[in-house]
């Protein structure tokens, strides 16, 4: 039998559930999760490892209209995901079965000519009796091979949306090691990981004004100690006053909380220098993105 291969894009509107359904699918957590929308910044790559087949999973950043500098960054290595895949996942979520940016995703698919599946995630946030309109609705919308309504929180319809995918692969090669998962580095891992705790900790605007680099990683093989040097750039003075809190709570819990994930993730004990520095505009300045990884 020949191994079979292939990239797969997750695509779709903010916050419909990408990420979760990618972290399902490896069994692990290597993208982060939260409630708010435009959590995901970069293209992530997932990679599953199967008898005689590896897909590689593209988890992208959410589609919609923008006119920050930042986010159309984001929106634009999502849509180059389009022509760099073999097949296309397009999820959309059950509550908000038909958002205004799956003409966007629809337009594009067309022009790519790439095979795609739909994914209808959330089936548990709605009466079930509503899935037959919405895949009626949306069969007329693109002539998709196959409709799958799934959740990615209990997993229910994801072995046959992955049966699908595996039909959906050619001949090709691993392009990965069996024991690759991702290719994310451990300063982005790291980096994602406080993030994510940013905008679990903070409220309205200000996750959004935040940027994490790491400059500093060491492993201690003897102590099982892993120290990292991470610092938080927000665009005000003020901002930068809110992310400390007073006598540096609010500064304390996301590195507490961030520490924590990290010891689950490499196997280590944790030690965390965190600090905030105001980088003015960032997510307006193009120079400033590059400079932060964006």
């Amino acid at each position: 039998m020949k191994f079979l291969s292939g990239f797969i894009a997750l695509v779709g509107p903010p916050n419909v559930g990408k990420s979760t359904l990618l972290n399902l699918i490896l069994g692990r957590k290597i993208a982060i999760v939260t409630p708010k929308p435009q959590t995901t910044r970069k293209r992530i790559l997932g990679i599953l490892h199967g008898d005689g087949f590896q897909m590689i999973f593209v988890d992208t950043p959410g589609i919609h209209k923008t006119k920050s500098t930042l986010h159309k960054s984001m929106v634009s290595s999502a849509q180059s995901a389009f022509g760099e895949v073999d097949i296309m996942a397009v999820m959309i979520e059950m509550p908000r079965p038909n958002p205004a940016e799956l003409d966007m995703i629809v337009a594009q698919l067309k022009r790519s000519k790439k095979p795609s599946v739909l994914i209808i995630n959330k089936i548990d946030k709605g009466p079930r009796q509503n899935l037959l309109p919405i895949i009626n609705t949306v069969k007329n919308r693109h002539p998709f091979k196959s409709i799958h309504p799934v959740s990615a929180l209990s997993g229910e319809g994801m072995e046959r949306l992955l049966e699908e995918l595996k039909k959906m692969l050619r001949p090709g090669p691993a392009f990965f090691g069996p024991d690759t998962t991702t290719d994310q580095s451990e300063p982005f891992m790291i980096s994602e990981m406080i993030r994510e705790k940013i905008y679990l900790r903070t409220r309205q605007e200000l996750p959004y004004s935040t940027a994490v680099t790491v400059s500093h990683i060491e492993e201690d093989p003897e102590k099982k100690l892993l120290a990292v040097s991470a610092r938080i750039h927000v665009e005000t003075e003020s901002q930068k006053a809110i992310l400390i809190g007073k006598g540096g709570t609010m500064i304390k819990n996301i590195g507490r909380d961030a520490r924590k994930e990290m010891e689950i993730f490499f196997g280590l004990h944790v030690y965390l220098d965190l600090t905030v520095g105001v980088s003015k505009h960032w997510t307006k300045n193009p120079k400033v993105l590059r400079k932060l990884g964006y």
